[in-house]
């Protein structure tokens, strides 16, 4: 990962003093010792190993030279060469692992490693690049320790978590801290809503998963905040219910699929000629835009009766519409409005575009 890269409660709440005879304020302890979690869920979580077709320099780079060439005397008996680690988690004992789309994404091979050794190939069923969450699958010569998904929309900040997977290659491991925030747009796409956490996660860390107290899932690793390129105490994590939704959708259909106008576009920002927007960039000639009457210089101004002041917000509500629907856009062209009805196509895969 680069420096923002793709990935019980301790709340002390104290009490007003109803007078100065009031009890002292209590604070709900932190368990004495995360072992008997740690022991429960780590079973669940999978080192994965991936190579691909790369140009120039070493992607292992990052990882201690002893880890290094552990990784690759592994994929070197199968004559091939470790370019990426990361890690997932089992969601389904016949051996459905979640783990990162940054993880697996472009990947030529996966290899996935069980908690107790067990190395298993394995094929991708699905990926969704806008929320970075990928869904792969082994052959499970066994039924598979399964974690199961928390309800992240009961997250607080303040709640302890723990984050599991394989930091620099180094295997399983875990780290514990506390949830530090919540609903954080770091930028990395139009659906960043992440826990920020500070339990430690690390290059590697990517596709692991967050776990509460009662040892559920509430959420992917996926992204860290670093100077250094090591842990400095800010870390991000996906949500539970999303990746669960997308997963879902992953599992019974392969693919996530979005709504796609075919236009790039950039922020208007609010002038004496008019109210702020989303002003078209550029077209694809063969997208709906084009069809629609869409040109380039063009300000969207509302789509379906809503006001439009961000390309984020645009790209999102777009995205999030079925294809084969149609959504009303109010266009300001040289100084006129009028509306537009553009029917929505189905958003191209990366390898497409």
């Amino acid at each position: 990962m680069t420096a923002l890269t793709r990935r019980a409660s301790l709340v002390a709440a104290l009490l007003p003093f109803a007078s100065a005879w009031a009890a002292p304020a209590l604070a709900r302890s932190g368990p004495d010792s995360f072992a008997p979690l740690v022991k429960r869920v780590m079973p669940s979580v999978v080192n994965i190993g991936v190579t691909e077709t790369v140009a120039g320099g070493d992607p292992l780079a990052h990882l201690p030279p002893e880890i290094r060439r552990q990784f690759r005397e592994r994929f070197r008996q199968r004559r091939e060469q470790v370019t990426g680690v990361g890690s997932g988690f089992i969601i389904d004992p016949s051996g459905y692992i979640v783990t990162n789309n940054h993880v697996v994404g472009t990947a030529d091979a996966i290899l996935v490693v069980l908690s107790d050794g067990t190395e298993l190939p394995a094929r991708r069923v699905g990926t969704d690049d806008l929320t970075d969450i990928a869904l792969i699958k082994v052959a499970a010569p066994r039924a598979l320790p399964a974690a199961t998904w928390g309800d992240s929309k009961a997250v607080e900040v303040g709640d302890w978590v723990i984050a599991a997977g394989n930091p620099f290659g180094l295997g399983g491991s875990v780290s514990a801290g506390i949830v530090s925030a919540l609903g954080r747009d770091i930028q990395a796409g139009v659906f960043d809503d992440f826990l920020q956490i500070d339990a430690p996660i690390n290059p590697g860390n990517s596709g692991g998963p967050l776990f509460n107290m009662e040892g559920q899932v509430v959420g992917v690793n996926s992204a860290i905040y670093s100077p250094t390129g090591g842990s400095v105490g800010i870390g991000f994590a996906i949500p539970a219910e999303l990746v669960s939704r997308i997963v879902n959708e992953l599992r019974v259909n392969g693919r996530i699929e979005r709504g796609w106008l075919g236009v790039s576009v950039t922020e208007v920002p609010l002038s004496t000629r008019g109210p702020a927007g989303v002003g078209i960039a550029a077209l694809d000639r063969n997208g709906p835009a084009v069809r629609a009457g869409l040109r380039q210089g063009d300000v969207v101004t509302t789509l379906n009766g809503q006001a439009i002041e961000s390309t984020r917000h645009m790209i999102k509500v777009i995205a999030l519409t079925l294809p084969g629907n149609a959504v009303r856009i109010t266009i300001r062209r040289q100084g006129k409005d009028f509306e537009v009805s553009v029917p929505v196509g189905r958003r191209p895969k990366p390898e497409e575009n």
